[in-house]
């Protein structure tokens, strides 16, 4: 037996969500692959899953949790045997497939990444998706030619999980940082995680003009809807902005100005079904460029049972940074 977060639907179609002991035999029968999970996540799609605010669950009833590590205890997949250490972000865990908001998961061994020598599992769970997600959206910055000497880079939602690890990142790697934020009282948190300047997110949040004053050289957004909109009406010639995310909403009220008279590329990035070569490419550099003191600060530790009352703060907004799940307390 072990303990695990379940998901079921009531009669209304509301979720129901408790904290329960499962057994083995309850575990997906399409895996190749047994954990044990020493550590989990909560993600916006897990408060999503949880609250039950947004259909994300698509088989009932579902442990949800989209990112774990830890490590396998039986295998019949060709790559992984007993005691490897593995992390797992996304491929629909959580959502179709049982997740690791839970002491116990069987998954596809193709899902897995082989966890970075050195790198714990409290450690990988800190970065999580959140994090993995931000050096995809650097690393396509990068991909697309922005330089550090191009000018400002602006991160949306900058006290969240992405965009806290997201200005770590950037800044580590000598970006200068602009930081948008709903919580200016969060701003010394902000510019200890390495960021120039801190915004209102008022600025962006508005309806706008479809071509506004030039700010930026790139962008990463977690946002989306007119957040997304006015941050591309405002980045600079050849500019490069990186989507990864909808907090404000899945609209996007633009025009094609930007495209068309100033070169802007707005690039998609996703982080669920991302090729296992980008995985490992990302889980790399994490582990060798991520500055693990700032990590530290941008984390705090919660139970399996407190994951059950966070979730409804990460879709509010209260969360600062990343929360990790310790699911054996």
């Amino acid at each position: 037996m072990f303990t695990a977060i379940l998901l079921s639907k009531n009669d209304d179609g509301t979720t129901a969500a408790r904290l329960t002991q499962l057994d083995d035999a309850q575990l997906p029968d399409d895996g190749d692959v047994t954990v044990n999970i020493e550590y989990s996540t909560i993600n916006y799609k897990d408060g999503l899953a949880i609250t039950g605010k947004s259909p994300v669950v698509r088989k009932w009833p579902m442990v949800p949790g989209i990112d774990g590590a830890g490590e396998v205890i039986a295998s019949s997949h060709p790559d992984w045997k007993a005691g490897d250490q593995f992390i797992l972000n996304g491929w629909g865990v959580g959502e179709s497939h049982m997740g690791c908001l839970a002491q116990r998961a069987r998954l596809k061994g193709d899902w897995l990444v082989r966890r970075p020598s050195g790198m714990s599992a409290r450690t990988a769970m800190a970065i999580g998706t959140a994090g993995y997600t931000a050096m995809l959206c650097a690393t396509a910055l990068q991909e697309q030619g922005v330089k550090k000497d191009n000018g400002d880079i602006l991160v949306t939602g900058a006290s969240g999980g992405v965009g806290s690890v997201a200005i770590a990142i950037l800044s580590g790697w000598g970006y200068r940082v602009v930081a948008s934020t709903g919580k200016l009282a969060e701003t010394d948190y902000l510019k200890s995680l390495g960021a120039a300047e801190v915004i209102d997110r008022a600025e962006l949040s508005a309806p706008g003009k479809p071509l506004q004053k030039e700010r930026w050289a790139g962008v990463i957004d977690s946002v989306g809807s007119a957040t997304l909109a006015n941050a591309v009406a405002q980045t600079r010639y050849g500019g490069t902005v990186a989507a990864c995310g909808l907090a404000q909403g899945m609209d996007f009220p633009a025009s094609v100005a930007p495209f068309i008279l100033r070169a802007v590329r707005l690039i998609g990035v996703d982080s669920v079904m991302a090729p296992k070569a980008k995985r490992v490419a990302a889980w790399g550099r994490l582990a060798n460029e991520l500055d693990m003191g700032k990590l530290a600060t941008i984390t705090q530790e919660i139970t399996l049972a407190e994951a059950l009352t966070k979730a409804p703060d990460i879709l509010a907004g209260k969360v600062r940074g990343r929360m990790v799940v310790n699911v054996k307390g």
